[in-house]
């Protein structure tokens, strides 16, 4: 039988060179839940591990148990605590090097991921790409395998359903517009791999939503500054912009929202 989304602590393969378990921690800001990516070529004996996940037992003993414990580096696309949680066991277990743009989740190395760099690892080449807005450690990856094979991981970044939290720094929606210029661009006949929801077999229409829609909340924020004065807080805007959205997730919402009203504020 084919997995399909979700499909809790189950390798599911996506692509020839990768392959997905989803843990078992969804909610209102993980959706179904964090997505392992575990990417290695057709043939290779090892694994690059991307995101280790929550900190929860039964996660990282399915990494194991689906990569014999040979990976040959860990990845982490952003220091979220789904995301990283894992790390310590995991490298108790396997004794993975991690790499990572913040230094505080390195293990076995003390080199810190940079924008551009190209990792040669499992029969794969990963060239890491800077795409600050949701944190601004955030990062994505492009992944191109033999045969042709072309993926791009994105971690928070861009999901898999809905749309990312930005973070509420002054310049968080200004990188982020410009982090998914880069992923537009790099999108074109790429597989997608989002560490929160469903993967995509065509990049490009979902960052081109993703676009579209970070262009009308900001009309929609505008809209409100209009209504309700030049000096409105963000919390009111909240209320009128996601007026239909759970409230449960009114502040995830209100730190979007400051970043918006911030490059409103400075951008025009």
């Amino acid at each position: 039988m084919t997995l399909t989304h979700p499909a809790y602590e189950q390798l599911r393969q996506v692509t020839p060179s990768a392959a997905v378990v989803l843990a078992d921690n969804p909610s209102g800001m993980t959706l179904q839940g964090t997505n392992t990516w575990l990417l290695r070529a057709p043939g290779s004996s090892e694994y690059v591990l991307v995101d280790p996940g929550p900190k929860d037992r039964k996660h990282t003993e399915a990494l194991v148990r689906e990569t014999g414990g040979n990976i040959a580096l860990t990845i982490v696309t952003h220091h979220h605590a789904d995301h990283t949680g894992g790390i310590s066991r995991l490298v108790k277990e396997t004794g993975t090097p991690v790499r990572a743009v913040d230094p505080q989740f390195l293990h076995g190395t003390d080199q810190v991921l940079t924008d551009g760099e190209v990792i040669e690892a499992a029969g794969l080449r990963i060239t890491v790409l800077a795409t600050p807005g949701h944190t601004e450690d955030s990062i994505s990856l492009l992944i191109d395998g033999p045969d042709g094979e072309r993926a791009l991981l994105t971690g928070d970044t861009v999901l898999g359903t809905g749309t990312t939290v930005l973070e509420s720094r002054d310049d968080a929606l200004a990188d982020y517009l410009t982090s998914l210029k880069r992923l537009a661009e790099a999108a074109p006949g790429r597989h997608l791999l989002p560490a929160h929801g469903p993967d995509h077999a065509d990049a490009e229409p979902v960052i081109t939503y993703y676009i579209k829609h970070r262009e009308e909340r900001l009309q929609q924020v505008r809209d409100a500054l209009e209504k309700l004065g030049p000096k409105a807080k963000a919390l009111q805007i909240v209320a009128v912009v996601y007026a239909d959205v759970d409230k449960r997730l009114w502040p995830a919402a209100h730190s979007s929202v400051k970043a918006q009203l911030a490059y409103i504020r400075s951008h025009g």
